[in-house]
């Protein structure tokens, strides 16, 4: 027993050394639990709204949230639609009459002494979601994870320890929330599987605005099964991110690993057992033998979910295209997108700092990019620069909008999709320079952010008024006159490293300088070619 003991010391397993080795198979299957953003929770007219009244307990709460005695349930048929999205969406088989059942426990954030969930006749059965090398980056070419079952259940209340005051405290805003609890196969063999298929999800829930999908506030939990060598599985509970559950899964297999090497794997790894990650290791809190007994019995009060397969096929029809089928869209015709920017706008989700949400942005550049391909060729601009607006919506649109804190929905009171693409036209027909359209659009939303204005840009009277307009026909002499000017002010050093071609992409610097000497009016190609001509001649 003392060599075990040395095998749950925290010190002995280094989760940063993490390496799965070839003669201990991995095996894992996740249970993700989604709280739906539904209006009201599932079985009271209590406002769903469990995060955003952090600072006053128990203020969503309707008498059967806190099971006053007499009180009944009555089903949120919203949430049976919102089940069925998803359920549709991975390809799982809605079952045509499911059932809701008691789970009997005691706990203080319990306060029925039973969760009403769905043990004998689930939602829906089978599904999958597939993983690829290229959109998910695993290391297979493609993987499929099958799903066992999806079911509608309660959230529970929360309890809040105090330790200084030993005392516990118990909110029940989160009392009744409706949640889906998804179960996978254990079809995961690798880290990299397992980080996708969690990130994926959180994009399909969010794609089918049916759940905020974020696991930092506890709208998405997960818990981990998982075995080495097909011995019992290990449950891991308490995981509160990404991080954790990686950081859980490393100590897991490598503590039984340890356990195996010194062969004892019969003994220690033959029972199923729950553990909890406290931020450093794993931690046992009951084994089979102590398993509890959650007596399920069929809920008396409430009637089985009937439904038609005429309304699942209407739902189905209903249900926008996959996230996989936009990322494949977006990098073809006519949008040609890298798969880096395709990501974007369809897999990197809601923005930490609550600029935009994916669907958001995903809209916004499909609008502008429509909007801006009818200008151009209605105006017979030439070819449309596909590029042109996923640059300026990602790179300079989204660094305004984070530096100056105006979320994109806001900033649509002055920059509609039409507009914004109007803006970009500018910039398409070499009317405003690349760096002249930067300061313009920072100024539209600083202004718009100092005095909250609403009505729309006249983006062709901003450019007369700051003269931003490009200057076609430049005064020759005047042009060799400020690049000379430019060229003597330079270090000697690096101009002698641009007429040896030891440092040719130094010349940039120069056209920089003649940029800001212009204030972008005069286009940085012609700079480039005076400045190249200029140190020719000196050069002979």
């Amino acid at each position: 027993m003392l060599r075990l003991k040395r095998w749950y010391n925290v010190d002995k397993i280094q989760t940063s050394k993490f390496k799965l080795l070839p003669q201990y198979k991995l095996k894992c299957g996740l249970e993700i639990h989604t709280q739906l953003n539904t209006n009201k929770k599932l079985f009271s007219q209590s406002t769903n709204d469990p995060f955003h009244s952090l600072d006053t307990p128990n203020a969503h709460t309707s008498y059967f949230d806190i099971a006053l005695p007499g009180t009944q349930p009555i089903l949120n048929y919203e949430v049976v639609l919102y089940a069925l999205r998803l359920s549709l969406a991975l390809d799982s088989k809605v079952n045509l009459r499911s059932q809701f059942d008691r789970k009997h426990y005691f706990y203080g954030d319990q306060p029925m002494g039973y969760q009403i969930t769905q043990h004998y006749s689930p939602f829906a059965s089978g599904g999958h979601l597939t993983l690829h090398k290229d959109g998910d980056g695993i290391n297979d070419i493609e993987k499929k994870i099958n799903l066992i079952q999806l079911q509608i259940e309660q959230d529970t209340g929360k309890s809040i320890y105090r330790d200084n005051e030993k005392q516990t405290l118990i909110d029940l805003n989160r009392s009744n929330v409706p949640l889906i609890e998804m179960v996978t196969q254990p079809d995961f063999t690798d880290l990299k599987q397992i980080r996708a298929f969690i990130k994926k999800y959180q994009n399909l829930v969010r794609h089918l605005d049916i759940s905020t999908g974020d696991l930092e506030t506890g709208a998405m939990r997960v818990d981990v099964n998982l075995s080495v060598n097909d011995f019992a599985r290990v449950e891991l509970k308490n995981l509160p991110n990404t991080s954790s559950i990686m950081n859980a899964i490393k100590y897991e297999y490598q503590r039984q690993v340890k356990i195996l090497e010194a062969g004892e794997g019969e003994e220690y790894l033959s029972h199923s057992e729950t553990r909890s990650w406290n931020g450093e290791s794993t931690v046992k809190l009951r084994s089979k033998e102590t398993t509890i007994d959650y007596r399920y019995m069929p809920d008396p009060e409430l009637p089985v979910i009937s439904l038609s397969a005429d309304v699942i096929e209407g739902v189905g029809k209903s249900l926008p295209p996959s996230p996989d089928e936009i990322l494949s869209q977006l990098m073809t015709k006519p949008y040609s997108l890298s798969l880096k920017d395709a990501r974007i706008l369809t897999i990197s989700g809601n923005s930490q700092d609550g600029i935009y949400s994916q669907v958001e942005l995903l809209k916004f550049y499909l609008d502008t990019f429509d909007c801006y391909s009818k200008i151009v060729e209605r105006e017979g601009l030439g070819e449309v620069k596909h590029k042109l607006p996923t640059n300026w919506i990602i790179h300079e649109l989204l660094g305004d909008l984070k530096k100056l804190q105006i979320p994109l929905e806001k900033a649509t009171a002055i920059l509609s999709p039409e507009k914004f693409a109007d803006f970009l036209t500018f910039i398409h027909s070499n009317k405003i320079s690349s760096a002249s359209g930067k300061l313009l659009l920072f100024h539209v939303l600083e202004d718009f952010q100092a005095h909250g204005l609403t009505k729309q840009i006249n983006f062709d009277e901003l450019i007369k008024e700051y003269e931003l307009q490009t200057i076609d026909q430049v005064n020759e002499a005047d042009l060799k006159k400020l690049c000379q000017k430019i060229i003597e002010a330079a270090d000697s050093k690096m101009i002698n490293g641009i007429v040896s071609g030891k440092k040719r992409n130094s010349i940039k610097f120069l056209v920089g300088q003649g940029m800001r000497s212009s204030q972008g009016r005069i286009q940085a190609q012609q700079f480039e070619d005076m400045f190249k001509e200029l140190l020719c001649s000196n050069n002979e």
